[in-house]
């Protein structure tokens, strides 16, 4: 063995004294502003940016809204939502509205009343609202008849559009809300596949020269059918068994879970009938999806049910 040889056999080995380590922490986030208005007669404190929905849902009011998402940008399309706001010249989107100090709303004036009526009349006289949630009850609640405009009002009926295995258009159902259109551009996916085409009667949802889907740019995330409100974008499989009678909700559960395609951890909410998964949704308060999938995640679930190959 060489002189200048050290196999460390007479070397004391110190274990260096535990430090206290203080982690940078983020300075607390202030409590927001808030601002008082009054909504029918009463003092109703929100935080600043509130919008006027946000302010009339803080104390039980109840606004019907068909084009409103709260993970969306506000569009102002549909124009359900309005409420009387002293000192405006017209009625307001309470969707976009900011609320502000010293307002004074009325959200069941008569005049606010009649423009729910006449705006669901109408939309109600020219598409299919029968698979729409809740408009039948803000029906009955409005008074709002729309076979009074007769029969031929109807301005967007065309046929159904069934050119992909995962999904079908049914724009006969479409009130031109641009949720799906706001989905599939910056506000959630970023594919541009889908815009409004065309004018007045004409306008329509469409993609790029109107071609096929398949042959669009439709990435099929699905994520235009998670926050259409009338069911003009559905499930194929919702489709076939409405076709048949066989699509029953109240026979259906719903159970949450974590996607196991990849390690994103998006949460599925698996809508299952008679043991069989027939849709997937995502929630959207779900910090990771925010209502968002991708198109394994949202229709990649057929394996669940297949049923296991024989022993031969």
């Amino acid at each position: 063995m060489s002189a200048d040889h050290d196999d460390g056999a007479d070397r004391v080995w110190f274990e260096p004294p535990p430090r206290s380590v203080r982690l940078p922490m983020a300075p607390p986030t202030p409590a927001p502003a808030t601002i008082t208005l009054e909504i029918d007669g009463r003092e109703v404190q929100v935080a600043d940016g509130s919008s006027l929905l946000d302010a009339c849902a803080s104390i039980g009011v109840e606004t019907p809204t068909l084009c409103f998402l709260k993970t969306l940008t506000p569009v102002n399309a549909c124009r359900v939502c309005v409420v009387e706001l002293e000192g405006s010249r017209t009625l307001v989107p309470s969707c976009a509205r900011k609320a502000e100090a010293g307002m004074k709303v009325h959200t069941d004036s008569p005049r606010v009343r009649l423009s729910r009526k006449l705006v669901l009349e109408l939309l109600g006289s020219s598409v299919d609202l029968s698979q729409a949630p809740d408009v039948a009850r803000w029906m009955a609640r409005y008074d709002a008849h729309p076979e009074r405009f007769g029969a031929d009002a109807a301005t967007v009926a065309q046929p159904v559009k069934d050119d992909n295995d995962l999904y079908v258009r049914d724009y006969a159902r479409c009130i031109l809300c641009y949720k799906c259109v706001e989905a599939c551009g910056t506000d959630a996916q970023n594919t541009f596949a889908i815009a409004v085409a065309g004018r007045g009667f004409d306008a329509r949802v469409a993609t790029e020269a109107d071609v096929p889907l398949p042959a669009s740019a439709c990435v099929y995330c699905g994520n235009c059918i998670g926050v259409c409100p009338t069911n003009a974008l559905v499930f194929k499989s919702e489709h076939v068994m409405r076709g048949k009678g066989t699509w029953a909700p109240e026979r259906q559960t719903t159970t949450d879970t974590i996607c196991s395609y990849c390690g994103v951890g998006c949460t599925l909410t698996l809508h299952a009938q008679d043991g069989r998964i027939v849709k997937v949704t995502s929630p959207l308060d779900a910090s990771v999806t925010e209502g968002n999938l991708c198109i394994k995640g949202r229709f990649g679930f057929d394996f669940v049910d297949d049923e296991p190959a024989g022993d031969g």
